[in-house]
């Protein structure tokens, strides 16, 4: 085969240009395409407010920028003219906006939520829809300030401290409440915030904590109070039980807080003590102790012996029934003691009276009806015995004078007048006990002087007495007991007292002085009464104590005794 012929046979091809791809420009158009929708949808999105968007709760969504500024500026055009309410848990304080320069920019409100941008969270806002917006709210910040600053004297609150309280034996819990410091700069931004939309404003305030939590008085209450007032105290002691009601014994509980807030319940104890002391003499679990007593026969004594009795140890109880007040074991074993009391046998037989110590005699005329009244409470007061250290009371010994105890109606001094009452003539009794108190050197506890000057007694050394308010009391401040004794005659008493003599006695007098005239007065009243006149004068009377010849006390007391007037009782009704 020649050349020829295989070149002929052979199919030659000619080699084939790879054709032009054309996805690039498809993909460029459509980008391209998407790009100017994107700016379109922008430019006419853009020229509306995006939908459901609310400006400080004006709906003005979809509507276009002039639409809006008319809904707002109808809404808001009158804002500054209503007050602007500042509120905090304190209290409330109105504020003039006009004063502070509160209004509202439409044209900025309104600007910031239309118009075109590329910026895709803005075209999605308006796609997707808006919110709730604040106004553009201009305001004079320095004036702002200065009324937030000055409504603080309201709007700031002190925190109140809570409390527990077991009361009647009832757990009370009252939550504490934060104080509230109001923080002027933060409130002018939440007025800009919610401002016209809202025209009370909740200002902008740290709050301020109480000493003791609420956490605190929770753990309190659940681990001591709900225990401690669950159920009784049971005391058992000296053999004997008797129960305490929480409501008796919860004024003993002290549930106050350290400087660190932190309570730790703890016991009044003198409350404590006296409060379960008084529940153990109710039970008959306490006894007291009785004084001895010492009886006369004239002057010749008898000593009847004191009784010991029977109390609760103190440190046991106070121990033990606080434990059992905070624990489930409601039971407190308490221990006892045996007391004696003050005045015990061997102190009564030590102080006996050895002698006369001050003896005191008054006269009166005879045969008056006082008479009587003087003898029945002499015969009452005679052989009365005043252990040292204790208070003679005339009244405590006589009572209120009756018929029924045998008094009869004598002269008595009523308001400065000469009147008749039962009992009447034994201030005399008072006055002659009174100086023989003052002569044995006994602490004058009570007496007032007569009306006026009565001259059977000695000027400013008399005290009389009445039913109940006027008292004769003295304390015997010798060093042994003192025997009352009381005689009389048919115009006279005598008091003695028989003990241990402490004090040589002198007494002074001063001269009279301040004298006032009587008045003279008739009067045809049934019961009126005659008097003769006696002028009104002051005194200075005094004691003078001496021990082994040395003076080692000085008293001096002042008496004013009012005028007796002179009074003529047409009646004569004898006095």
């Amino acid at each position: 085969m020649t050349l020829e012929t295989l070149y002929d046979e052979v199919e030659w091809e000619e080699p084939q240009q790879p054709a032009r791809s054309r996805w690039p420009l498809f993909t460029g158009l459509a980008l391209l395409a998407l790009v100017v929708a994107y700016v379109v949808a922008a430019a006419v999105l853009g020229n509306r407010v995006p939908r459901d968007t609310t400006v400080a709760g004006v709906a003005v969504g979809g509507q276009s920028a002039a639409a809006a500024k008319a809904t707002l500026t109808s809404s808001f055009g009158d804002a500054s003219g209503k007050p602007l309410t500042l509120a905090s848990t304190a209290g409330k304080v109105e504020v003039a906006p006009k004063d502070v320069g509160l209004a509202v920019d439409v044209d900025e409100t309104v600007d910031g939520l239309v118009g075109f941008s590329l910026l895709p969270a803005d075209v999605w806002r308006h796609l997707a829809g808006g919110g709730a917006e604040p106004a553009v709210v201009t305001v004079n910040e320095p004036a702002l300030t200065a009324a937030v600053e000055e409504a603080r004297a309201e709007l700031d609150a002190k925190p109140a401290e809570g409390s527990i309280s077991l009361a009647g034996g009832t757990v009370k819990v009252t939550p504490p409440v934060s104080g509230t410091t109001v923080d002027p700069a933060g409130t002018v931004d939440e007025v800009r915030r919610w401002w016209p939309g809202e025209t009370t404003v909740e200002v902008a305030a740290t709050q301020v904590a109480t000493k003791v939590s609420a956490d605190e008085l929770a753990r309190v209450k659940a681990e001591f109070a709900d225990v401690a007032v669950s159920a009784p105290v049971t005391v058992t002691a000296g053999g004997k039980t008797f129960d305490i009601a929480p409501k008796d014994y919860v004024g003993a509980v002290v549930l106050a807080p350290d400087d660190a807030g932190t309570i730790t319940p703890r016991a009044d104890d003198e409350k404590l003590s006296a409060l379960v002391h008084a529940a153990a003499k109710k039970a008959k679990v306490e006894v007291e102790a009785k004084d001895a007593v010492v009886t006369f026969s004239g002057r010749t004594p008898t000593v009847k012996p004191h009784v010991a009795g029977l109390a609760l140890d103190d440190a046991s109880l106070r121990t033990e029934v606080w434990k059992a007040i905070g624990g489930t074991e409601r039971t407190a074993t308490v221990a006892t003691k045996a007391t004696e009391p003050t005045f015990t046998t061997a102190i009564a037989k030590k102080t006996l009276p050895k002698e006369r110590i001050s003896s005191f005699t008054t006269n009166f005329p005879a045969g008056q009806p006082r008479v009587h009244n003087i003898r029945l409470a002499s015969r009452l007061i005679n052989g009365t015995y005043v252990p040292p250290g204790e208070q003679f009371s005339m009244n405590a010994i006589l009572g209120q004078r009756t018929p029924e105890k045998g008094y009869i109606k004598a002269g008595i001094i009523r308001a400065g007048r000469a009147a008749e009452n039962y009992g009447g003539g034994i201030s005399q009794v008072s006055t002659t006990i009174f100086n023989a108190a003052f002569f044995s050197g006994m602490k004058l506890d009570a007496w007032t002087p007569h009306y006026y000057y009565i001259s059977r007694y000695p000027e400013g050394r008399e005290a009389t007495i009445s039913w109940p308010d006027l008292h004769n009391k003295f304390t015997n401040v010798t060093d042994g007991g003192v025997l009352i004794q009381i005689s009389t005659t048919s115009t006279s008493i005598t008091v003695s007292f028989y003990g241990t003599k402490k004090y040589d006695i002198e007494a002074t007098k001063s001269p009279r002085r301040n004298f006032v005239q009587p008045k003279k007065y008739t009067d045809d009243d049934p019961e009126c009464l005659n008097q003769s006149p006696v002028p009104g004068f002051t005194v200075d009377v005094g004691r003078i104590f001496r021990q082994g010849g040395q003076v080692v006390k000085r008293e001096s007391y002042t008496t004013t005794y009012r005028p007796e007037d002179d009074v003529t009782c047409t009646n004569q009704k004898p006095r």
